[in-house]
C-alpha cells in the first residue's frame, strides 16, 4: 500500500533505490527492502523492520551490487509488521515481486498454491503473486506472459513489479488500481509507484493506465493493454522537481495546499477503493477482525482533527449504525469516564505527535478500550507506532499551520472507514456501500469545481477588512464545517470569529446580530434546509450581513442584506467535505486582506507536542 521504486541501467542502481524510497516515507511505512540482480545473475535482498535508513544501514554498496532492481517500503495489511512480511517476496529463488494494493482472493491462492508444493515464509497476500508467476512461466514464453496469466487469477487492487534473476536485462510491472509511472532515461529506465521516487534520475514519464502490463528494459519499454495488445502511452515531462519548500506558483503555502487537496484525496483512496466496494483490509491490520466486533467508537482529537471527528459522528451513526463519543483530548485525558463494551478508539492527528492526543491514546489503553487505531499523516509518528493499527491519510506534507489538505484527506478517510465497519458488521447494504464509493470516486473531481469558486470567493473578501467578529452556522453534519471555517478564520485572519449550529441562534447568539457581523452559512439542499432558512430569517429580521454557501436547487435569491454563493449540486454523502473548500478559500482571502502571516500566524505551531 506504500512505495514501490524500481530501475534497469548500466551502472549499479541499489542506491538509487533507496533514495527513491526515502523520496516516498511521506506515504506511512513500517519496513523497507530491496532487491537486485546483476550480469552474475545472483539475486540479493535485503529487507528490514523499520525506517529506510535503517534498510540503507544495512546495504553494503560494494557487495549489492547490478543494474536491475526493485525496492518497496510497506504498511502492513496482511501479517503484522515483521522483516518476513516484507517485500521483495521470493519464489524458489529466482523471482521476486513488490506490490502494492489488496488482493481479495488471497487465501484461495494460498490453498491453490500450498497443494501445488508451495512453501509460505510469510502472512502476506504479496507472496501468492510471486509464486504464481513462477508457477505460470513454467509454460509462459517470458516473464511478461506470466505476469498476464497472474493477473486473470486476482481479484483486487495492484501495482506489483516482477523480476527474473535468470533474465536479468528486464523487470515487468502490472498496474490495476494502483498507480505506476515509468520514468525514462537514457540507455536506463526507472518506473516508481509516484513520479517523487524518480524525480532525481528523470524528468520524463509514462503513467500506465488500468490493466496495463509493460516490460521495462535498459533501452525499452513495451506496454500492453488489457486484452494483451500492444499499445502506446503518453509522455509526460515534469516541469520541475517536488520540493515541498518551493510554493511553486503559489503565493503561500496555505494556498497551495488548498489546491493540492484533488491530488491528495486521490492518494488517500488508492488501494482502498474498488469500482463499488471498500477493500476492508486495507484499513489497516487485522481490520476485518476487528471491525467486526466493534458496538461503540470513540474519537479523541484537538482542533481541526476534532472537527473532522465531529463531522464523522454524523456517518458512524446515520450510515453505519454504530454509537459515536467525539472528545477533545485535552479534556478527556483529565476526565474520568466509563469505557463502553466493544469500543475502538480513534486518534485523529495531522502530525502524529499532538501530546494531548498522545496522552489520551496512552490513558485509553488502559481503560479496557478493545482496540485503538489511529488516523494520521506521517509515518513513524509516536500516534502510528504505539496504535494497534494505523490508517495514513497520505496527504503530503503539509507546511501551513491552518491545516486544509489534512482535514478533507481525514475526512475522507473517516467515511471509508465508516463504510468498512458499516460494511463488516452488515449495518451498510451492498446498494448504500456502492453508492458510497461512487461518491468517494467523484470527489476529486468535485473538489476541482469547488476551487473554481476562488476567484467569486476572493471577490467577498473586502467585505470582512473592518470586520473584529462573524458568525458560522451549519446544520446537522455541516454545524463541524461551520466549526472548522471559524476556526480557520480566527486562525489566519485574526478576526474573532464562532460557529454555532443553527437552530441554537435563539437560544443567545441573536443577541451579537448586527450590520458588522457577518453571518456565514453553510446551506446544501438536504432535510434541514427548510429549518435553515427559518435560521437565516431570524438573521435577516435583525439586520445582520449573511454570506450564504448554497447549491442550485435550494432556492435562494439574493437580496440587500444577503448575498448567494451558488455552488454545484454533489452527493450528500460528500457534501461536508465539498463545503469546506469555499470556507478555506474565503478564510484564506479574508487573511490576505487583513494583511497576516497566512502560513505561520502568530502564537501557533504546526504540531503541537506541548501541552
Amino acid at each position: 500500500m506504500c512505495g514501490i521504486v524500481g530501475a534497469v541501467a548500466q551502472r549499479d542502481v541499489a542506491e538509487i533505490l533507496l533514495e527513491g524510497l526515502r523520496r516516498l516515507e511521506y506515504r506511512g511505512y513500517d519496513s523497507a527492502g530491496l532487491a537486485v540482480v546483476g550480469a552474475d545473475k545472483i539475486l540479493q535482498r535485503v529487507r528490514k523492520l523499520g525506517k529506510v535508513n535503517v534498510l540503507a544501514g544495512s546495504v553494503d554498496l560494494d557487495v549489492i551490487s547490478g543494474g536491475t532492481g526493485i525496492a518497496h517500503t510497506r504498511w502492513a495489511t496482511h501479517g503484522e509488521p515483521s522483516e518476513s512480511n516484507a517485500h521483495p517476496h521470493v519464489s524458489l529463488d529466482n523471482i521476486a515481486v513488490v506490490h502494492n494494493g489488496i488482493i481479495e482472493n488471497h487465501e484461495l491462492l494460498r490453498a491453490e498454491l500450498k497443494d501445488r508444493g508451495y512453501h509460505f515464509e510469510s502472512q502476506t497476500d504479496t507472496e501468492v503473486i510471486v509464486h504464481l508467476i513462477e508457477w505460470e512461466l513454467r509454460t509462459a514464453n517470458t516473464l511478461v506472459e506470466a505476469v498476464q496469466k497472474t493477473t486473470t487469477q486476482l481479484d483486487g487492487a495492484y501495482g506489483m513489479v516482477a523480476l527474473d534473476k535468470r533474465d536479468p536485462e528486464r523487470i515487468v510491472v502490472a498496474r490495476s488500481g494502483s498507480p505506476i509511472v515509468i520514468g525514462l532515461g537514457v540507455g536506463e529506465n526507472f518506473l516508481a509507484s509516484d513520479q517523487l521516487a524518480l524525480l532525481n534520475v528523470t524528468r520524463r514519464f509514462i503513467y500506465l493506465e488500468e490493466g496495463d502490463v509493460a516490460e521495462i528494459t535498459r533501452r525499452d519499454v513495451s506496454i500492453f493493454d488489457l486484452g494483451g495488445e500492444p499499445v502506446t502511452r503518453v509522455v509526460s515531462e515534469a516541469s520541475s522537481d517536488h520540493d515541498v519548500a518551493d510554493k511553486g506558483q503559489y503565493r503561500h503555502y496555505m494556498q497551495k495546499e488548498i489546491f493540492e487537496q484533488p491530488t491528495a484525496l486521490k492518494a488517500t483512496m488508492e488501494g482502498r477503493i474498488n469500482n463499488d466496494s471498500i477493500i476492508v483490509e486495507s484499513i489497516g491490520a487485522n481490520a476485518l477482525e476487528i471491525l467486526s466486533k466493534v458496538d461503540n467508537v470513540q474519537i479523541v482529537a484537538c482542533g481541526t482533527s476534532y472537527n473532522a471527528g465531529m463531522t464523522a459522528k454524523y456517518w458512524f451513526e446515520s450510515l453505519a449504525g454504530v454509537s459515536c463519543d467525539v472528545e477533545i483530548a485535552s479534556e478527556f485525558r483529565y476526565r474520568k469516564f466509563v469505557t463502553r463494551e466493544n469500543s475502538l478508539l480513534i486518534t485523529l492527528s495531522q502530525s502524529g505527535e499532538t501530546a494531548d492526543t498522545l496522552a489520551a491514546l496512552r490513558l485509553a489503553k488502559e481503560k479496557g478500550y478493545m482496540s485503538a487505531m489511529t488516523i494520521c499523516n506521517v509515518a513513524g509518528s509516536s500516534l502510528v507506532r504505539e496504535s494497534d493499527f494505523a490508517f495514513m491519510t497520505r496527504a503530503g506534507t503539509e507546511i501551513g499551520v491552518a491545516s486544509t489538505k489534512a482535514f478533507t484527506t481525514q475526512l475522507a478517510a473517516l467515511l471509508m472507514l465508516v463504510t468498512a465497519l458499516g460494511k463488516q458488521k452488515g449495518t451498510i447494504k451492498r446498494s448504500l456501500e456502492s453508492e458510497i464509493v461512487q461518491a468517494l470516486h467523484e470527489l476529486p473531481i468535485q473538489i476541482e469545481k469547488a476551487l473554481s469558486f476562488d476567484k467569486p470567493i476572493e471577490e467577498l473578501a473586502p467585505d470582512f477588512a473592518d470586520k473584529h467578529h462573524a458568525l458560522f452556522l451549519g446544520r446537522g453534519e455541516f454545524y463541524p464545517i461551520a466549526v472548522e471555517g471559524s476556526l480557520k478564520l480566527k486562525e489566519i485572519s485574526y478576526i474573532h470569529a464562532e460557529a454555532y449550529a443553527a437552530g441554537e441562534l435563539k437560544h443567545g447568539p441573536l443577541a451579537l446580530i448586527d450590520a458588522e457581523m457577518p453571518v456565514i452559512v453553510v446551506a446544501p439542499t438536504n432535510d434541514l434546509l427548510e429549518k435553515l432558512k427559518s435560521n437565516i430569517e431570524e438573521v435577516r429580521a435583525r439586520g445582520g450581513l449573511l454570506y450564504v454557501f448554497a447549491d442550485e436547487d435550494a432556492g435562494f435569491t439574493e437580496s440587500e442584506g444577503m448575498k448567494i454563493i451558488t455552488m454545484p449540486k454533489v452527493s450528500d454523502i460528500i457534501a461536508p467535505i465539498f463545503y469546506t473548500i469555499p470556507m478555506q478559500l474565503l478564510s484564506y482571502h479574508v487573511a490576505i486582506i487583513k494583511g497576516t502571516d497566512v502560513d505561520q500566524p502568530r502564537n501557533l505551531a504546526k504540531a503541537v507536542t506541548v501541552e
